[in-house]
Parts: C-alpha cells; structure tokens; sequence
C-alpha cells in the first residue's frame, strides 16, 4: 500500500492535479458510486411498501435508516480522515459500502424489513466516509475563488448514478404485477407469500452487483498511487475541541448547518415521495410509469449542475442560491395546490433548482477555513444529512394523515430556510464579512 505524503502549504492545487490525473478520475467516480445508492432508495421506498405491505410512514424508514447512517458516522469519519488521509479514508468507506449492499442477499432470503434496514445503515455508513473525503478534496484542487464553481462541477456527476440508480429500480426490481389490498385479502395464503417473496427478492441480483462493483473499486483505488490532499497548517490548532467551539461560535458556519440540513430533506423528501405522489394524483398509474417522472427529475437536476456551475461565471453563488431556492417554493406550494399532471410537473422542475444547492451550501460553509476547521466542518456538514431521515418521517407522517400533496408543505418550508440562509450570505458579502 502507498504511503501518502504530507504536502506542504505552498503546494499549489494545480500542482497536486497535475500529479495525479488518474487518482483524480477516481475520486470523481465516487460521486457516481454514491449517487446509484441515494436513488435506489428512493426505488426502495415504493418495492418494500409493496414487498411488506407498509404505510408511508413505516416505508419512509427506508431513508431514516440510510441518513442515521451519515449522521453517526460523518464525525468519526472526519476524524478517521484527519489520521489516516483521503485515501485510506475512500477505501474504507468503499468497504462499507460494498459490505452493505452484500447484505442485501441474506435479508431478502430472511424477508426481514429490520435486516433491510441494517444494511442500509451500513452502506450508509460508508457513503458518509466517501462525502466527507471527497467534498473538501475538491474545493481544495484549485484556487479559493472558482472552489463553489469546482465542487459544482463535481458534483454534475453525482446525478448520472442517481439516473443508473433508478433505471436499475425501474427495469430490474419493479415488476409489472401490483395488487390492490383487496386482492392481496382475496389471495390464498401460499399464493400471497409467494408474490411477496418474489417481489422482496428483487433487490438480490442489482445489489449483488452493485457490491461487487464497489469492492473491486476500492481495490482499484488501494492499488493506486494516491497523493495525499491533506495541507499541513502550523497556523490552525490542531485540538478538535478548540475548533470544535470555534466552528460552533461561527454564525455563517452554524447557518450553513441549518441550510444544509433543510437542503438534504427537501431533496430526499422530494424525490422519495414523487412516486407515490404521482399514483396519488393519477390513480391506475403503475410504479413502473410513475418511476418516469423520478428519472426526469434526475435529468433536470443533472442539467441543472452544469447550467449552475456555467452560471456562477457570471453570477455569485449566493445569488444563484437565493434565486433558486425562491423559484422552488413557489414550485412545490403549486404541487401542494394543484395536484396531478401539472403539480407532479412542478415537482419534476424542481430538481433543476435544486441541482447547486447542496454543493454551494457546502462550499460556502468552508469558504476561506484552515485545513482542521476545512475537515472537521466538512464532518458535520456530512452530519446534516440526517435531515433527509427526519423530515422525509415528517412527510410519511403528513402524507397518512393528510394525504400525499399535503406533505409537500415540508420541503415547501425547507426552501424558505435556504433562502434565509442565501439572504444572509448575500447581506454579509455585501458588508464585508
């Protein structure tokens, strides 16, 4: 295994990319690879409140599970990263993550929700190692002024796995059959187990596969030589806890947070629940076809990464953020208002706008830190991920007891927040600080 070396300040980014063109087509492939998971889950959703006969709020359990994940581990993650470097940070997180999708064989031979939910945990778990690693890796590779554009950028490549990963949910685990509940009464017992055994055994073959691939993609990447990105900063204390509090006591860092944390379950709530929102609104329409509108929101937020880091050459990210998120609450209150064909549109749009949230947030929130501070904030902006567990609960729990469209008022709310958090960084920038 190699050894990374430490680099010193003066090392340039443009230096460190030059040096490793390949590691850095590694390093971009991860957000590929973490893309396939996130939007499976949202495939996931739809098969295991089939597969295990669930209300909305039970099958919302599938992203609770999944973003605990990165909430829990994001700081150990970071911390992990601080030790050991970037590399062996990616290849641990692979592990995980290819460990967790392996899991997925056993826990649909055992038809147990809760095993389900463990191993969702678990490939969790290792996604919160390849975000926490590669996010501050690439606002690092450039100079300080193009880091929002660069991460934007980046992260354009998330959403082409997000698109494999719902084509795979749509062509490899829905199935054409779907029953009502009266015809799951209707059935006879042996016959009712059998249709839910083989549609909870859909998942086995795609996440074998997906395990397998990851795996030897850590391989790939322990077998690389890897530089190290970690800066050594005499000038930053190196004791987590005086960083901690310094972190902590920054408004616009502690304002990222809540940004961040609305973001994540805005676009969970959004997209988890986009199929089901679209079989509410035009009943008779199969998951399978509903599955077409997730994948074109998919499309729109892919063009949007590249329509937002092209227009941050001309705009600053701030702007772009407060437009954007301004633009996505009048969309879902016309979700919320005119459900069907239209309000399911609305939605769809809304991935567009969406697209430079989650990247601008993050980079804003490090802008200008020392490498401590770049890593420990980059942990618990990861940590804000939970928001994608505890507000897409909150929008099974409205959508029970008020019905599907309804629930959109959460994400609805969550862009206002953003656009509070956009505001300020526009009035701050405005005055100096």
């Amino acid at each position: 295994m190699t050894t990374e070396h430490e680099l010193p300040v003066s090392m340039r980014a443009g230096q460190v990319a030059r040096q490793s063109v390949f590691p850095l087509v590694l390093i971009v492939s991860l957000f590929f690879l973490w893309g396939i998971a996130n939007n499976l889950n949202d495939v996931l959703i739809a098969q295991f409140k089939k597969a295990f006969v669930l209300n909305d709020f039970r099958a919302g359990l599938v992203q609770s599970a999944f973003y605990l994940g990165y909430f829990l581990v994001a700081m150990p993650a970071g911390m992990y990263m601080r030790r050991f470097g970037y590399k062996s940070a990616v290849v641990f997180g692979l592990a995980l993550y290819g460990i967790g999708a392996l899991l997925f064989w056993p826990a649909a031979e055992l038809r147990t929700y809760g095993f389900f939910l463990f191993a969702l945990f678990v490939i969790a778990s290792g996604l919160a190692f390849l975000e926490t690693s590669a996010n501050p890796f690439v606002t690092l590779l450039g100079p300080r002024e193009t880091a929002t554009q660069r991460l934007n950028l980046a992260q354009a490549f998330n959403p082409l796995g997000s698109i494999t990963g719902i084509l795979v949910g749509q062509h490899f685990i829905f199935s054409d059959v779907e029953h009502s509940s009266a015809q799951l009464a209707a059935m006879s017992e042996a016959g009712r187990a059998a249709y839910l055994a083989q549609e909870t055994g859909a998942v086995q073959l795609p996440y074998l596969v997906i395990g397998v691939v990851v795996l030897s993609w850590g391989l790939l990447i322990l077998l690389t030589r890897f530089p190290s990105a970690h800066v050594v900063d005499d000038a930053t204390p190196a004791a987590s806890d005086g960083v901690l509090k310094r972190l902590l006591r920054d408004r616009r860092f502690t304002w990222a947070l809540l940004a961040q944390f609305f973001y994540v379950g805005a676009q969970v709530g959004v997209w988890s629940y986009l199929i089901r929102y679209v079989q509410a609104a035009m009943p008779g329409t199969p998951a399978k076809a509903a599955a077409n509108f997730l994948t074109a929101s998919l499309v729109c937020f892919m063009c949007g990464r590249f329509a937002g880091g092209a227009l941050m050459k001309y705009f600053a990210p701030r702007r772009l953020l407060a437009t954007f998120s301004a633009i996505n609450i009048a969309l879902t209150g016309f979700a919320i208002l005119l459900p069907g064909n239209a309000g399911a549109c609305a939605l769809v749009a809304c991935s567009f706008f969406m697209s430079v949230m989650y990247p601008t947030i993050f980079a804003l929130g490090v802008e200008g830190r020392g490498d401590d501070e770049r890593k420990l904030g980059s942990a618990m902006l990861v940590m804000t991920i939970i928001g994608g567990a505890v507000l897409t609960a909150a929008m099974g729990a409205v959508s029970d007891a008020a019905g599907i469209a309804k629930a959109m008022v959460v994400p609805a709310l969550s862009f206002a927040v953003i656009w509070l958090f956009a505001h300020r960084q526009q009035a701050n920038a405005a005055v100096g600080h």
